[in-house]
């Protein structure tokens, strides 16, 4: 059983893998986002080009020229652990979950490599409140965090052991 869920988490991961790496190649490419600086899509939602040199929400933002190299050896140790996590993984939800967050890590770690930043350009805001703009690999990992938070908070049911039960006892109760 655990070889599925291996596999799950590997096609999951590889899943925002791609799916990150095209939307950002589409918002570069295609878009020129960069040069537009933004695009309007809905009244809560745009497309906006942000170099993001730090980590998620642009936290360690500048910490050098060599930060982005710093930031993606982090991060492939963060993606070996996960995989060992994964090997190990007893459900179907903690290994979607550690491959999206896996796939999201990687697909940040590309970009760090190819451009020293990472691409990011989902914006949402309603009125003056705005939300940090993120990527697709960023929505993956805060979504596969948020599934193991709550696969952790979720009660587990103990399987049951055969021939172990309260009648089993009875025969070392005392007579008196």
């Amino acid at each position: 059983m655990r070889d599925r869920y291996t596999s799950l988490g590997i096609i999951t991961a590889v899943v925002v893998l791609v799916g990150d790496q095209l939307s950002k190649w589409w918002v570069l490419e295609v878009l020129h986002l960069p040069a537009a600086g933004q695009l309007v899509l809905l009244p809560v939602l745009s497309l906006t080009m942000v170099w993001n040199r730090g980590v998620t929400f642009g936290l360690l933002n500048g910490l050098g020229n060599w930060s982005h190299f710093a930031l993606a050896a982090v991060a492939i140790a963060v993606v070996t652990a996960l995989g060992v996590w994964l090997r190990r993984a007893e459900s179907a939800i903690v290994a979607a979950a550690l491959g999206a967050i896996a796939g999201g890590a990687v697909g940040n770690v590309i970009d760090r490599l190819r451009f020293g930043a990472v691409v990011d350009f989902i914006h949402a805001h309603i009125g003056n409140w705005s939300w940090y703009v993120f990527n697709i690999a960023d929505a993956a990992i805060v979504c596969g965090v948020a599934a193991l938070i709550l696969d952790g908070l979720w009660p587990r049911r103990t399987p049951s052991r055969a021939g172990h039960n309260k009648d089993s006892l009875a025969g070392t109760r005392r007579s008196g």
